[in-house]
């Protein structure tokens, strides 16, 4: 029987929450694209935790919309409850966190998916990739060095046999390459959810000489709601006030009644029944092979690793509107289902709790991002992306949001066009990607705020400030959406010009309207900006003395306040930014040989080799580049391009 032979433009591998963004973005920016599921119903699944956000996660999912995303849109549609986390404490920290119908969620993001311009379903397995190397010769076979060697990807094939010849591929294959589920001693050969995982992939991707290890991931048990006694939880509501993910969302349309969560907690009783059966967990009996995630530990690793802990917080989450399954937040597991139905019996108001799903844990295939440039694209592999959980990170949001940038640059690359990298001082999806290529992780990675060093610039709620002229620039942002950022930012500065231009003075009136606040009063004249600046002072708390304001819209005073309250803080963080930009404008040439500089130490020789800088500033973040080894390569770079330039010329 003949081959069947497809030509596209761009094939993603998966259709998970990198996948879903990476498709999209290469099809709206005009490339015929498909994208391979193994299963259609798996789109957009959410096999883990029925939510999208939480801390420093809220500031992907804004980015990611800021940028022409999907997923803040799909959230906004589809969530059952709403929270804007940290709201105590300062701007730089709050993130949104919403609750979704999990079901729902999956089923609206593969209807944007199916009614999309140069989008093509396709549930197959691919098996091999097809690639060239510089001869041109179509190369299936292993060499000695493959790794050495420069390729050009041309196509994928699928186990039916069908080829498409394609000009890049983008590899989303989350936690289903090679995917096994471990629930004790019971072992399933399978992806998330009981899916089909994908067994030949691995074997095409070694051949190429991509380097892989094996990463692990888990998942709590899900409960009949019906079973469980909320009684004796502590119920956990949405904001009453609800705010929207996306930038596009009108704010009054996602006010809705919401569903409670509901919040309890481990016990002695608990941590001894886990204590008694550690040698029949897969991880603690040494089945399991690979590595979790630190920051989001199973329960049996909670208690081992924090043994004077008396008790863990445990999160009672529905999985939507049209189910009785209650998630369980906080214990996830890999101890056999005996084990399982016994330690969650001793949590208050689980005494009497039936089990519908197992926890499990799942071990799964995935690469060392060091091999990827900041495009997200393989050193080694010209048109070949890759995106998502199997870049060694963890979590939808992380994996959509490299999604993006990989469909983007995938789209870039075919077009001609320059690139997107977003760097560590404009974003979180910056510090994320800069994370994952330049240090070498050893564990699924996740994003927290503690990991972006300029996280006050870096707020959820400027997102769309930052980011939104780069997706215009790449054709995800429309001129609609463009001009309505021109107007926000005018107004922003227009208003914050007006309260440092407007003066009151020590008058009886402001006098008698700050003793009424329980501010100190005045004793010469100051401007509106000088008063908001005061802790017990607000804009919206000083309009009585403001008479010539004029009405704004919520988002304009937002950012209003927080640049009038925080400007010292802001003014320190924007110097510092400088300085970074000055280090990652100082470009490395590719081609520089590291064993031509002496005076390196030889370990940061080993470490350039391996990671390829492409600047030194991401040089300065490698583990085992010291300070004096960046002196170095810089006097080495200043001579090198000064003989380069000096022999064009003579030329």
């Amino acid at each position: 029987m003949a081959e069947i032979h497809e030509k596209v433009d761009v094939c993603v591998i998966g259709a998970g929450h990198a996948g879903c963004e990476a498709a999209l973005a290469c099809a709206r920016l005009g490339l015929e694209t498909v994208i391979f599921t193994v299963s259609v119903d798996s789109i957009a699944l959410m096999p883990c935790n029925p939510n999208i956000g939480g801390s420093s996660k809220g500031h992907l999912v804004r980015e990611l919309d800021a940028l022409g995303g999907e997923m803040g849109k799909n959230i906004d549609k589809t969530f059952i409850q709403s929270k804007m986390l940290n709201i105590s404490k300062g701007p730089a920290v709050h993130s949104l966190r919403a609750q979704a119908d999990k079901a729902d969620y999956s089923r609206e993001m593969r209807k944007v998916l199916e009614n999309q311009d140069h989008l093509t379903i396709k549930q197959a397995e691919v098996c091999d990739l097809l690639w060239q190397d510089l001869c041109g010769e179509i190369d299936r076979t292993e060499s000695k060095d493959p790794s050495q060697r420069d390729k050009k990807i041309i196509g994928v094939k699928t186990f039916t046999g069908t080829v498409y010849e394609c000009k890049a591929v983008i590899l989303c294959t989350g936690t289903y390459l090679r995917a096994r589920c471990l629930c004790g001693e019971s072992i399933t050969y399978t992806g998330p959810n009981g899916l089909q995982a994908a067994n030949y992939l691995t074997d095409s991707l070694k051949k190429m000489g991509i380097e892989l290890r094996r990463f692990k991931t888990g998942t709590p048990a899900r409960m009949d709601g019906r079973t469980i006694d909320y009684s004796k939880m502590e119920e956990q509501f949405g904001d009453e006030r609800i705010v929207p993910f996306s930038f596009s969302t009108d704010p009054d349309s996602v006010q809705k009644e919401q569903v409670s969560c509901w919040l309890t907690y481990t016990n002695e009783e608990t941590h001894s029944v886990i204590r008694a059966n550690l040698d029949r967990s897969p991880i603690y009996a040494g089945i399991i092979e690979g590595t979790g995630p630190r920051y989001c530990p199973s329960i049996e690793d909670k208690v081992v690793r924090f043994a004077e802990k008396e008790r863990h917080q445990v999160f009672l989450e529905p999985e939507g509107l049209h189910t009785n399954e209650m998630y369980v937040g906080g214990m996830s597991s890999s101890l056999p289902e005996d084990v399982q139905l016994a330690m969650y019996r001793t949590v208050p108001g689980l005494e009497h709790c039936k089990i519908v799903k197992n926890a499990y844990a799942i071990e799964y295939d995935c690469i060392n991002a060091r091999q990827l440039y900041p495009t997200l694209e393989f050193k080694t592999v010209k048109g070949l992306f890759s995106a998502g959980q199997f870049n060694g990170s963890s979590g939808y949001e992380e994996a959509a949001s490299q999604g993006l940038i990989a469909g983007i640059n995938a789209a870039m690359w075919i077009l001609g066009k320059k690139q997107l990298v977003l760097d560590r001082s404009e974003s979180y999806i910056g510090v994320l990607i800069d994370d994952l290529v330049t240090k070498d992780n050893r564990e699924p990675y996740r994003m927290m705020t503690s990991r972006a060093e300029y996280r006050l610039l870096l707020r959820q709620d400027n997102a769309d400030l930052r980011l939104r002229k780069k997706g215009y620039e790449v054709g995800l942002i429309c001129q609609k959406q463009y001009e309505e950022l021109l107007e926000k930012e005018k107004l922003i500065h227009d208003e914050v010009k007006r309260l440092k231009d407007t003066f009151v003075g020590a008058n009886q009136e402001i006098q008698s309207f700050l003793a009424s606040v329980e501010s100190s009063p005045l004793k010469t004249a100051v401007s509106l900006a000088e008063l908001i600046c005061r802790p017990e002072l607000s804009y919206t708390s000083i309009a009585p003395i403001d008479p010539d304001r004029k009405p704004l819209p919520e988002q304009v005073i937002e950012q209003v306040e927080i640049e009038i309250k925080y400007e010292g803080y802001i003014l320190r963080q924007q110097r510092q930014v400088e300085q970074f930009k000055k280090m990652e404008k100082k470009k490395i040439p590719e081609n520089i040989d590291y064993d031509d500089i002496r005076s390196l130490r030889i370990e940061a020789r080993q470490k350039l080799k391996l990671f390829r800088p492409v600047s030194i500033g991401q040089a300065s973040r490698i583990s085992g580049v010291s300070p004096a080894d960046i002196s170095v390569l810089l006097v080495y770079l200043e001579h090198y391009l000064r003989d380069k330039k000096e022999t064009v010329d003579e030329k």
